[in-house]
C-alpha cells in the first residue's frame, strides 16, 4: 500500500507544501480502507513525510521521490525516511550512551552485559536478533536513570515500525553492527564514557551505510 501511496504522489506531481487529495478519494484510488490509508499516514508523519491538519487536510513536508528516479520510488522513500529516523535518534543515542557509562548502578551495568550476551547468543545461532538488540539498548537507555531516553527512542522507532516492518523487507539489515556491541556494553560498564560514544557513533553510521548501500544497489 505503501508502494501505491508514493506512486500516486508522484504522479500527481505534488511537491512539499502541497496538499494530498482527500482520504475518501486516496482510498478509493488505492482500493483501500480508510483505517488503511490513515495508518499510513499516521506513520508517514511521525516521519516527518507529511503534516496533518485536523479539518485541513494533509500537507506533503518531505519530498517523496528521493534523490532520483533511477531507483524505485518506494525504496527511495524507505530509505529517507529511515536515515530521517536516525539522523534524529543519533544524538540521543550516543548521549544516552554516554551518561550510562557514567552513571549506571551495579546493577545496570549487570543488566547491561546480560543483554550484551543474549544478543550475541541470538546472533551467533544465525537468529533474528532485532528483539534482543531492542533490549540490549532498552536496557543502556534504562542505565541513563532518565527514562526519557527510553521513551523518545522507542516512539522514533515505532513511527518507522507503523509504516515498514523491517527497512527494505530486509530483518537483518545492519547485522554487521552486532560485534561492535560487545565492545559497546564493555565501554558502559567499564565507565568509558567516550570510547562508548564512538562506539555508537559507528554504529549508527553503519546502519546509515547499509541504507544508503541498498539505494545504491537499486540503482
Amino acid at each position: 500500500m505503501v508502494e501505491d501511496l508514493v506512486a500516486l504522489i508522484v504522479e500527481a506531481g505534488l511537491e512539499p507544501g502541497d496538499r494530498l487529495p482527500p482520504e475518501v478519494k486516496i482510498a478509493e484510488t488505492l482500493g483501500v480502507s480508510r483505517a488503511k490509508l490513515r495508518e499510513a499516514l499516521t506513520g508517514w508523519s511521525r516521519m516527518g513525510i507529511v503534516r496533518r491538519n485536523r479539518g485541513g487536510g494533509t500537507i506533503l513536508t518531505a519530498p517523496v521521490a528521493g534523490r532520483t528516479m533511477a531507483i524505485p520510488l518506494a525504496v527511495s522513500v524507505e530509505a529517507e525516511s529511515l536515515l530521517r529516523t536516525l539522523a534524529v535518534r543519533r544524538p540521543l543515542e550516543i548521549e544516552a550512551v554516554r551518561i550510562a557509562a557514567l552513571e549506571a548502578t551495579p546493577t545496570a551495568r549487570d543488566r547491561v552485559t546480560a543483554r550484551m550476551l543474549d544478543l550475541m547468543a541470538v546472533w551467533e545461532a544465525g537468529e533474528d536478533w532485532r528483539a534482543a538488540d531492542a533490549l540490549f539498548h532498552a536496557a543502556i537507555h534504562d542505565a541513563t536513570g532518565n527514562p526519557l531516553f527510553g521513551q523518545l527512542i522507542v516512539q522514533l522507532q515505532r513511527a518507522f515500525n507503523e509504516v515498514y516492518e523491517a527497512p527494505f523487507g530486509m530483518p537483518q539489515l545492519g547485522a554487521e553492527t552486532i560485534p561492535l556491541h560487545r565492545d559497546l556494553a564493555g565501554a558502559v560498564t567499564g565507565g568509558d564514557a567516550e570510547a562508548g560514544a564512538r562506539l555508537m557513533a559507528e554504529i549508527l553510521d553503519e546502519t546509515a551505510a547499509a541504507a544508503r548501500a541498498v539505494v545504491e544497489a537499486s540503482a
